[in-house]
């Protein structure tokens, strides 16, 4: 439960608050100082407001605040830093924290629009520190005191900011609470998520937040022409699945934006007989990041009452070896008619991805079109852990993703599909090949293939998030979902009505 409230006398016997570098902290320390009846000398000499900054005082004069914990958010924060402080904090002292928690926002000489991103983020960023991997240990591992009904989060807020603050911290929790089941998503064993599991997962979402969804198996996938995608799934012993999920708002205007997605859902791939080397080869389970971004957004669309006409697909299958798998050299259909040659049985998201964008293109004729996918290697080596990979040309497109991007910290780097890489992707007998056989340009490559089945869609984008969706933490061993992208599109849409 979240409060929103003026009352200082409601405050819970630990107490945070955050401190912003400028020239107000002085002020804002010494605002503090008075209400604790804590000397500001002390307060001044251990509080510089820098990140990752954590300082502890007891005051002891206090009625009733036992602990105040003070962090630092640096000079400037954007949505992100305050994101990665409160969630930073929580993963930190999570074991010496109650459940019941203050948080002052309304002392200090915040603006009305930080105010706005410091709730959003400090909400968000709590609810994310509490997510724990160890979902499959044996050991009984009690639930976080967090993920209860009993927490209360007390926000105090300045006069006249209610809305602002309630509105926020609503939007903050919304998108923290689908951000966390996709975590689980991602992380979870390839054994533990199929494309079949993935498909019962959207079903439920669809029912609980109010969207429709369709999950068509492998029979309506050779019915339909998904010919791609049955492809790549013909060496699993898991069927492949389509699935395709429409949220409409209840009040829907003659001018309301409707927006595709497709993401893709391989949820695990060795490569085919193509085959990945054994080293973080386990790592594969993450390869439907892009499809937990796509249901993601969908479901955050629905919570939120987004009003836009959202069609989101998720083509997903397993990429395993088998006597029925997919080979180098086939030639296989597509559900756009066109034929494909089979260089690399590794270059197999894009494939599953054709037939996806093809799919959505003909039968909703999206205004926007952009898929998501953990594609490939090349973006990881170009852009890094940093950002994904954007590739449009329509420019105001890019202008309105890489905006979304850098305001809530899922930041984008715009490449090219200038027309010179055509030939990457030409074959000798069929329409088109997966894969361009050079050890250059490949993140480029993959766009230019994925770009053929767009049928010159003027408003469509490729986002490789490859390096993005899954990575290093501070806190784990190993490398962990991020949830890239469901923040960063719900931004997008959402900003298409203004």
């Amino acid at each position: 439960m979240i409060n929103i409230t003026k009352d200082k006398s409601l405050f819970s016997e630990t107490f945070i608050v955050p401190f912003v570098q400028g020239e107000n902290l002085e002020t804002d320390i010494a605002t503090l100082a008075g209400d604790l009846q804590l000397p500001k000398s002390l307060l001044m000499e251990q509080i510089k407001a820098e990140k990752k900054e954590v300082s502890l005082f007891f005051p002891n004069g206090h009625k009733s605040i036992k602990r105040v914990y003070c962090l630092g958010l640096g000079t400037k924060p954007t949505l992100k830093v305050v994101i990665d402080a409160f969630k930073r904090f929580l993963q930190m002292e999570s074991a010496k924290l109650p459940s019941n928690l203050s948080i002052d926002i309304g002392s200090a000489n915040f603006d009305p629009e930080f105010l706005a991103v410091l709730t959003e983020g400090l909400v968000s960023g709590m609810l994310l520190g509490t997510y724990k991997k160890g979902m499959y240990q044996t050991s009984t591992v009690p639930a976080h005191k967090w993920d209860s009904e009993q927490l209360t989060l007390q926000i105090l807020v300045p006069d006249s900011f209610d809305d602002i603050v309630e509105v926020a911290a609503d939007k903050g929790r919304a998108i923290a609470e689908t951000q966390l089941k996709m975590l689980g998503l991602v992380n979870a064993p390839s054994n533990k998520l199929t494309p079949i599991k993935l498909g019962q997962e959207a079903i439920m979402s669809g029912k609980e937040f109010g969207y429709n969804v369709e999950v068509h198996d492998e029979k309506a996938i050779e019915k339909l022409g998904l010919f791609a995608l049955k492809a790549v799934g013909q060496g699993s012993e898991t069927p492949a699945r389509f699935i395709v999920m429409e949220y409409k708002p209840k009040a829907m205007g003659s001018k309301i934006p409707k927006v595709g997605l497709v993401g893709k859902g391989v949820t695990f791939d060795t490569g085919g007989l193509s085959i990945k080397g054994s080293s973080n080869m386990h790592y594969m389970k993450s390869d439907m990041g892009g499809a937990a971004a796509v249901l993601g957004t969908i479901e955050l669309a629905a919570k939120l009452k987004l009003p836009v006409h959202l069609i989101a697909i998720i083509p997903t299958t397993e990429n395993c070896v088998d006597a029925k798998a997919l080979k180098p050299g086939d030639v296989i259909g597509s559900y756009a008619d066109k034929t494909i040659e089979i260089i690399d049985t590794d270059a197999e998201g894009r494939l599953i991805l054709a037939d996806g964008i093809a799919y959505l293109n003909k039968n909703y004729s999206p205004d926007v079109m952009i898929d998501v996918a953990t594609l490939t290697g090349s973006c990881v080596q170009t852009l890094g852990y940093v950002a994904g990979g954007l590739f449009t040309n329509n420019d105001d497109l890019a202008h309105g993703l890489t905006t979304a991007g850098d305001r809530c910290g899922e930041r984008l780097w715009r490449l090219p599909l200038w027309d010179s890489y055509e030939g990457d992707i030409k074959s000798d007998i069929a329409d088109v090949k997966n894969y361009s056989g050079k050890p250059i340009a490949g993140a480029i490559s993959a766009a230019k293939f994925l770009e053929f089945f767009t049928n010159a869609h003027t408003n469509w984008a490729h986002l490789d998030i490859a390096g993005v969706a899954f990575g290093d933490a501070e806190f784990y061993t190993q490398k962990t979902a991020t949830a890239f992208g469901v923040r960063l599109l719900t931004d997008f849409i959402a900003g298409l009505e203004k």
